[in-house]
């Protein structure tokens, strides 16, 4: 029997503390009698096989409840208008049920933080929802309660973590299953049962405005990271519902917005890099949700495309739990692709693909009545209405939902959600986050006796653009320049701005120039002024939420508005001058990467931004991050991601070539020598398994981290592969002077590829082994063979 089944005592005498003596008495020892006919059936029974509550529960329902299991309703306000339930809900379309409710008092929304604060009084409101659908519904089939969770919870004041660009900069596989842990432990102490986490797109197209939300570039660095996020969240018995499936995040030139569709992608191209990290979800991760995209795949969209959401998906990857549409994704398939001739078309069309639950941001009754129509013009079978709805309920059951439906804990969220312990985390995720791109003539770390700073910049003392709407609201941000001057009390550390991240012509100021405002003349001229009574400048650039999120794709990837400007006017003061970069993309910053000696690049770190940096710029943290991500020197060369096809980045005459900062850049404080690397076997059979292991030593006067690499190239094989590919990297930590030895283990599906016949496989021949501190500072080669 699933663990999640199992009944205690404890779990009804908490149902019971929650909810004292009902009228109705349908809270029983043992168990919950959801239907109120006075017996136990066997949905109601906690022993009884899981398949076997699923299918007695479904053989009750109603074509009308099970209807009502397949649509979202929006918490906070926005389509759910009533913070309690009301007598009201009695001739809503939910009197019938509901599958899933979002975002419900997380602090967003009309109610803001009414029902959000303190955490007792969300988790009492939850109960009292959760009450009425148990008790006031025919079946009593209980609500999931779903969040978002990129950035740390999506709830008021909960721990505030770097964006998932930051996060995927550590290169820790266990950093990223604390903070997993931590958003775990809040969810499950708030009442949510079902994270909308990770985001699992992988951003290799930089002018794409949510490249911010995700792990990087490369699918294995994404697959790895988002794998120890969704065991954390869901071995706290939480569904971990990755986002977007499939091919989201390459819209037509990166375009975000209103666009969002056609991407062009091959399909092994497709498979390769934009499938892969969703097959390590649900392959080796066993994810129980998933969010279906809105865009197209070769004309087909998404959410009504049987291929992906059956063939693939379920067929293919064994996935077992349920696919919730994103936002107008069942919209989209008639007004905006145009593959349907009107909505009942495309949500039948969405159904019989394989969709399970639909999300938007309208009533529940804009999708459920055509839904219902569409069953009873024969468009959707209810064999089909039965599948669909038996795997939402197999995840209600998987969740304990049937067992004790009143999940969280108001007195323990008050002491663990944004705890001590969480910050620290978070503080810890921040620092890791960090990446060194340039330290010219060992500017860096600062000297903790300076006695004047300048900091200088549009995101240096930056709080409300820095909040992510995927993130905890109300979240408490340490700017720069705030870390500075708490770091340094005995200076004299002086504040201008500069500039504003964005000039008021916007974006057609990266095509044309316009005169400066006096405002801006006078902001310049004043920061200038600044820099020139300091002994070093710091500067704050970048973007923030008015340049990177969410529709707010780019045509440009120069630092946005007046910054470099700015930038060059300070440096013209002949101060030294430490660039730190605020931003959620890969950015074409050649004058810095010319000119400013040193520049550290600190995504969005989270709360603890203004200490982290500056804890890492005066020495007292090493920083060890690396690109997740490759800089082009101009947004001409895209696509320009890692991997590399064989001559996709060859010198040119008539263009600029080349990579800014390579994949896996970033430098140290310390240095690394690598040494005696071991490959066992040397030849191996297709579905054998290699052992590479190298020592790697810290020979610098320091403590540093050290993100170790392997990276792969097949040498000769039936159709066109990457010059390389990484298959394998461990972030240690090492004294001066220690040495440490780092072990990975390939196996056929670390080897394999798809061939002429779109078959995965491994292919005999050499593999060429290379392990380094990035994709182009490569430190040991050596190869190995698979033989038939």
């Amino acid at each position: 029997m699933n663990k999640h089944m199992l009944v205690t005592a404890a779990s009804f005498l908490l149902c019971a503390q929650i909810l004292g003596n009902t009228p109705k008495r349908i809270y029983h020892k043992g168990w919950i009698d959801f239907n109120k006919n006075g017996k136990m059936d066997l949905y109601e029974n906690p022993q009884a096989p899981l398949e076997d509550r699923v299918q007695d529960l479904l053989s009750q329902m109603t074509l009308e409840e099970k209807t009502c299991q397949m649509a979202t309703l929006y918490g906070s306000g926005r389509v759910l208008k009533d913070a309690l339930p009301q007598a009201s809900w009695k001739t809503e379309i939910w009197k019938d049920g509901i599958g899933n409710i979002d975002e419900e008092h997380n602090g967003l929304g009309s109610f803001h933080s009414e029902y959000s604060f303190p955490y007792t009084k969300h988790v009492e409101t939850k109960h009292t929802i959760q009450r009425w659908f148990v008790e006031e519904t025919r079946l009593g089939i209980p609500v999931d309660f779903t969040n978002e969770g990129i950035r740390g919870l999506c709830h008021d004041r909960a721990t505030y973590f770097p964006a998932q660009c930051g996060q995927g900069a550590t290169w820790n596989k266990k950093l990223i299953a604390r903070i997993g842990e931590v958003e775990a432990q809040e969810a499950v102490a708030l009442g949510y049962t079902n994270i909308y986490s990770p985001i699992l797109d992988i951003s290799q197209d930089p002018r794409w405005g949510r490249c911010v939300e995700t792990y990087g570039e490369d699918p294995y660095l994404v697959g790895q990271l988002g794998k120890q996020m969704i065991a954390s969240l869901q071995k706290h018995n939480l569904v971990a519902t990755p986002k977007h499936f499939a091919v989201y995040s390459i819209p037509v030139g990166g375009r975000d917005g209103a666009t969002r569709t056609d991407p062009h992608v091959a399909p092994r191209e497709m498979r390769t890099l934009y499938l892969e990290p969703f097959r390590v979800a649900f392959q080796e991760a066993g994810a129980l949700g998933v969010m279906s995209s809105y865009n197209d795949y070769d004309g087909e969209p998404i959410t009504g495309s049987y291929h992906f959401l059956t063939e693939i998906l379920r067929q293919e990857w064994g996935f077992k739990g349920y696919v919730v549409s994103d936002s107008e994704a069942v919209e989209f398939i008639s007004n905006k692709h145009y593959v349907a001739d009107t909505y009942e078309d495309g949500i039948a069309q969405a159904v019989n693909a394989g969709l399970n639950i639909r999300t938007n941001f309208t009533p529940p009754s804009d999708f459920i009545l055509p839904l219902r129509k569409a069953v009873a013009d024969g468009k959707i079978s209810k064999e089909t209405i039965d599948q669909r709805v038996a795997e939402i309920l197999r995840v209600k059951f998987w969740l304990g939902l049937f067992d004790n439906p009143y999940r969280g804990d108001g007195k323990l969220a008050e002491q663990i959600v944004h705890s001590k312990e969480h910050q620290e985390v978070s503080l810890e995720a921040a620092r890791q986050s960090l990446v060194l791109l340039k330290n010219e003539n060992n500017l860096l770390p600062l000297s903790n006796s300076i006695r004047s700073v300048a900091v200088i910049g549009p995101n240096a003392d930056e709080q409300g653009q820095l909040i992510c709407r995927y993130g905890p609201v109300n979240a408490p941000i340490k700017t720069v320049y705030q870390g500075i001057k708490e770091r340094l009390p005995q200076a004299k550390v002086t504040y201008s701005k500069g500039c504003d991240i964005v000039d008021p012509h916007f974006p057609e100021s990266e095509i044309l120039d316009f005169p400066k405002t006096e405002e801006e003349t006078r902001l310049i001229e004043e920061a200038v002024h600044v820099a020139q009574q300091a002994e070093v400048v710091i500067m704050v650039l970048g973007g923030n939420e008015q340049t990177v999120r969410e529709d707010r794709s780019r045509t440009s990837l120069n630092l946005p508005g007046r910054q470099e400007e700015l930038l060059k006017a300070v440096c013209a003061t002949g101060k030294p001058v430490v660039l730190v970069l605020l931003d959620g993309r890969a950015s074409s910053i050649n004058y810095a990467a010319a000119h400013v000696p040193a520049i550290l690049h600190a995504w969005f770190p989270g709360e603890f931004c203004g200490q982290a940096v500056a804890e890492a710029l005066l020495g007292d943290y090493n920083p060890g991050g690396r690109l997740a991500v490759t800089f082009p020197k101009s947004v001409g060369q895209i696509p320009f991601a890692f991997p590399f096809k064989p001559g996709s980045d060859e010198k040119a005459s008539t263009s600029i070539y080349g990579a800014l900062y390579p994949f896996g850049h970033g430098l140290s404080y310390t240095t690394f020598d690598y040494s005696e690397l071991s490959i066992s076997p040397s030849k191996q059979g297709v579905a054998g398994d290699i052992t590479i292991s190298c020592k790697v030593k810290n020979t610098g006067k320091t403590k540093g981290d050290e993100v170790v690499q392997l990276y792969l190239r097949d040498e000769v094989s039936s159709v066109t592969t990457y010059t390389k590919v990484l298959r394998g990297f461990e972030r240690i930590s090492l004294e001066a002077g220690e040495e440490q030895s780092i072990e990975f283990r390939l196996g056929p599906q670390d080897l394999g590829l798809w061939d002429k016949n779109m078959n995965f496989r491994v292919e005999p021949g050499r593999f060429k082994v290379m392990i380094g501190a990035s994709s182009t500072d490569i430190r040991l080669n050596g190869q190995f063979d698979i033989v038939p």
